[in-house]
């Protein structure tokens, strides 16, 4: 088996910024990699909002989706997602709705709830916390101003009314495959690192998925989105070597937020429970040859029945996301 069977496959693209190299750098790698999944026709790739993390370049998600979508031709491009309490559902209307009026039928939005940050970036993002509490009754304000139903009589987005750019609600959690099935709208699940509740999450979306009062419309269907860490070349000790290496960096990123670690340290972690619980958070990774990660892939979405699949290209070294990509490209549509 040399594809994925059936199922659109979509790309969530992290934005990385190598230790002391210039943003910049980072930013250009993603455009390469965007431009790859779109010339072998990838769905979509999504960017994920994040606040004081120097090694991450999507914080102004909505103007690097912009430079993304200029830069390509066919791929979606979006979020994956916007953290909806950090901001004003009119605003992110007259973003995404400015989006969608430059690069229509493009554009998607994903909402999160968790703030993507630490506490004291909160704070400086003008927030205090209580915000996540408004989330479904913000989602359906935002929902408005895209559909050109504002529910503030007098308030619309311009640009974003009627443009109808499709919502998605993001989580890890059995409280947003809940909020997604009541909204009737599509909902992702961050298996790629949070993969405990995976099945279970599948299996509440669905079982509750509302089509009446969907904010899809009259024809809202389920549409669940499994997310994956993926490695793939053609030497599988290449893919075994990269792997290893992904690791071990989520590992300084994790358990060295206030000290550098050294290899040695790195390695003695792996053994270590801190060490293993952050390897557990990427439970839902493969990595080896062609027919090795489709098979297993195949089998993940079987497994939960996904619709779709979200790719974490996890490969540290640009050539392998490149060759991964490569490897497990979509079959192109007659």
């Amino acid at each position: 088996m040399t594809s994925i069977a059936s199922r659109p496959l979509s790309l969530l693209d992290l934005a990385r910024v190598r230790e002391h190299e210039p943003i910049a750098d980072g930013i250009r790698r993603s455009m390469r990699l965007a431009r790859t999944a779109d010339s072998l026709g990838y769905t979509r790739i999504w960017f994920a909002e994040h606040h004081n993390m120097p090694y991450v370049a999507s914080s102004a998600t909505a103007l690097l989706i912009q430079h993304i979508a200029a830069g390509t031709r066919n791929v979606r491009v979006g979020a994956g997602g916007i953290m909806l309490p950090n901001h004003s559902p009119l605003v992110i209307a007259e973003q995404f709705g400015t989006l969608e009026t430059l690069f229509p039928g493009r554009i998607d939005l994903g909402l999160g709830r968790a703030p993507g940050t630490d506490g004291a970036t909160v704070r400086a993002l003008r927030r205090d916390g209580t915000e996540a509490d408004r989330f479904p009754e913000d989602i359906m304000e935002l929902s408005g101003y895209l559909t050109g139903h504002s529910r503030i009589p007098g308030v619309n987005a311009y640009p974003g009314r009627s443009t109808r750019v499709p919502l998605y609600v993001l989580g890890s959690s059995l409280y947003g495959a809940q909020l997604a099935a009541r909204l009737g709208v599509p909902y992702a699940f961050a298996s790629h690192f949070a993969p405990q509740l995976l099945e279970q999450a599948a299996y509440t979306y669905r079982e509750n998925f509302a089509a009446e009062g969907s904010l899809q419309g009259s024809d809202a269907h389920p549409h669940f989105i499994a997310a994956a860490n993926v490695i793939a070349h053609d030497d599988d000790a290449t893919a075994t070597q990269q792997r290893r290496k992904a690791e071990d960096g989520w590992i300084r990123t994790m358990l060295g937020r206030n000290k550098a670690l050294s290899s040695e340290d790195v390695t003695q972690l792996r053994d270590h429970p801190a060490g293993q619980q952050v390897l557990g958070m990427l439970s839902k990774t493969v990595a080896g040859t062609q027919t090795e990660v489709i098979h297993w892939l195949n089998e993940f979405a079987d497994q939960v029945a996904a619709d779709e699949l979200m790719l974490v290209n996890l490969a540290p070294d640009e050539e392998v996301q490149h060759r991964t990509l490569e490897l497990l490209a979509p079959e192109p549509s007659n």
